[in-house]
């Protein structure tokens, strides 16, 4: 037969196609051979649909049928039935039906597939990359791709409902020394001069807020030339938008809005608005993150006031030099000693210098540590005073040093503990914003400070008399689960404030000049108060499906090396090829 245009999809047979005849085009997902019956099932991207070759239905197409194998493309024509009730297969939405064949074309062979679809996630992921596009024909993986799609859809339907203007900005832009390492494109016809990729739109959708567009939004593609990890990849997509003339409040009210509807129509999913709001000092104190995980509840307690007369000397340094204990207070399980060592050890990775434990006797209270003999005999009532939930049978985990080390350290080891604990539920969308973030963070290594957010937010009222340490940002973030899902801020529109602000994270006056003249005559030129937000795409959908990495719902992602193992990127360019942009090799650094 010749190709037939299919009449529907696998996954879409119902019964308004009973006793009608149907062209089905797909992959052979399953091949059973009864004998005198050949089952298969057959897939695309909407599902699987059994279908049925006899010679009773035509002999040459069952003799043709025997020849298929595992991930051969065929085109089939038939009549659809209804199976008998004994045989309806309910874990298939087509389970029902199934199609018995008149008409058979083999549109394409596959030999042998380097690994079995079926078994996918037990085969090593940089093979699964290889061949991704094998990769994504597994069912689940074929679902994450359309989701995806579906949410796209949905945010751009919701910008457009409130007014929002779409706009494209420029991949080939300029280094500006904002943020991460970039990406960067050496100019042919301006020699010696680079491109940089974008690690977001963010000057020039400020820009657009001075062109009038006072409701910009874009689905963006950015790039950053950082260390990967499990949500983050050298190129990402994220949610951009800015509006002109609003307040925090807008941008926020907008985002929740956004949200709702997204979780509605993408996954039939309510949720509550507005979401709940914590202040940056209020997050990091109880929870050691400026991205808390509020599914669970295992505060950072500061237990500094319990040593304050300690005989323990490493404690009384830390504390004389300003520093404090802080700890986590564990309850409904008791630890044996090789356990609470293992999460000494883990401690120790994340970078502490070390973890103190106590444990209190489930009879009487008794405090057992490796530092028990120079803790005072009514210790148990002293920690109670400081955390009153505090029982016989739990445990605390210490960590003493400089506050925002030791908090830090706090954070990760919450993090670890609930995951070992069985204290994360599942199926929970728990957002938060987190706001009146630090201005600037001092970096000790370069003694300089840089912008906890970038150096275009806009800095609280009464910013001028502070030090630059104390002065607060107009920014805020939006977390899910633990994970910064977007951030953003409020943005600087007055000339003079902004370079002071660049001035503050170490830029010269003619590195100012150099990189943002273009910034700066904009805001001299009639420029509106303005703010936005960006979010991460790729997140917001592993964060929905609860997948273990970003790379799950990307669909053709890079390694953990930035490597692309199916296109074998990057590659090599030969000298000759590199000479055409005034360039040419450093010599091989010897191993």
């Amino acid at each position: 037969m010749n190709y037939t245009k299919r009449t529907t999809y696998c996954g879409l047979v119902n019964s308004d196609f009973l006793g009608q005849q149907v062209t089905l085009a797909g992959w052979v997902h399953r091949r059973r051979d009864h004998g005198g019956l050949i089952f298969i099932d057959l897939r695309d991207r909407e599902g699987v649909m059994q279908i049925v070759f006899s010679p009773e239905f035509s002999e040459k197409t069952h003799e043709l049928a025997q020849t298929l194998r595992s991930e051969f493309v065929i085109c089939v024509s038939g009549k659809i039935v209804k199976r008998d009730a004994s045989l309806v297969n309910k874990d298939l939405a087509t389970g029902q039906f199934e199609l018995q064949v008149s008409d058979l074309e083999v549109l394409n062979k596959a030999k042998a597939l380097p690994f079995v679809l079926e078994d996918g996630d037990q085969v090593d992921e940089e093979l699964r990359l290889k061949y991704r596009f094998l990769d994504l024909r597994r069912s689940h993986m074929n679902k994450n791709i359309i989701l995806r799609s579906k949410i796209t859809h949905i945010m751009r339907e919701f910008f457009h409902d409130q007014s929002f203007i779409e706009i494209e900005t420029p991949i080939l832009t300029k280094n500006t020394l904002e943020g991460a390492r970039e990406f960067i494109v050496p100019s042919r016809i301006h020699t010696h001069s680079f491109y940089a990729l974008p690690q977001s739109p963010q000057l020039y959708k400020q820009l657009l807020m001075a062109s009038g567009f006072d409701k910009y939004f874009q689905i963006a593609r950015c790039f950053r030339d950082e260390d990967l990890r499990a949500d983050r990849q050298p190129e990402f997509t994220q949610l951009d938008l800015e509006m002109s003339f609003i307040q925090e409040q807008d941008i926020q009210s907008v985002i929740d809005k956004f949200l709702q509807n997204l979780l509605k129509k993408a996954l039939n999913i309510d949720v509550q608005i507005p979401f709940p709001h914590m202040t940056f000092d209020h997050a990091f104190s109880n929870y050691g993150s400026d991205k808390p995980d509020l599914r669970y509840d295992l505060k950072i307690q500061d237990f500094s006031s319990v040593f304050a007369n300690t005989e323990l000397s490493f404690l009384k340094t830390i504390l004389s030099k300003g520093g404090k204990v802080g700890g986590l207070h564990v309850s409904n399980k008791t630890f044996t000693r090789s356990e609470l060592e293992v999460w000494v050890d883990k401690a120790l990775k994340f970078g502490a210098k070390g973890l103190l434990w106590i444990r209190f006797n489930e009879q009487d209270g008794t405090a057992e540590s490796p530092v028990s003999k120079f803790l005072p005999a009514d210790f148990f009532k002293l920690v109670q005073a400081v955390c009153p939930t505090l029982k016989k049978g739990d445990t605390l985990f210490l960590i003493a040093g400089n506050y925002e080390e030791a908090w830090t350290l706090l954070g990760r080891l919450r993090c670890a503990l609930a995951e070992s604990l069985n204290l994360i539920p599942k199926g929970i969308l728990n957002f938060c914003w987190i706001t009146d973030f630090p201005m600037f963070e001092y970096d000790p290594e370069a003694k300089k400070w840089n912008s906890k957010h970038h150096p275009f937010t806009s800095p609280q009222a009464g910013w001028e008399a502070l030090d630059q340490g104390q002065v607060k940002a107009r920014a805020y973030d939006i977390v899910l689960n633990g994970v910064e899902l977007g951030g953003g801020s409020i943005r600087i529109n007055n000339p003079d404030v902004q370079r002071k602000i660049l001035g503050m994270i170490g830029l010269s006056s003619e590195q100012i000049e150099d990189y943002f003249k273009f910034l700066l005559e904009a805001l001299q030129l009639g420029f509106p108060p303005h703010g936005g937000i960006a979010m991460g795409l790729d997140r917001l959908v592993m964060l929905l499906i609860e997948a273990q990495s970003i790379r799950e719902v990307i669909a053709f992602p890079k390694t953990q090396r930035g490597y692309d193992t199916m296109m074998q990127a990057p590659s090599e360019v030969q000298e000759k090829d590199i000479a055409l942009y005034g360039l040419k090799f450093l010599p091989k650094k010897k191993e």
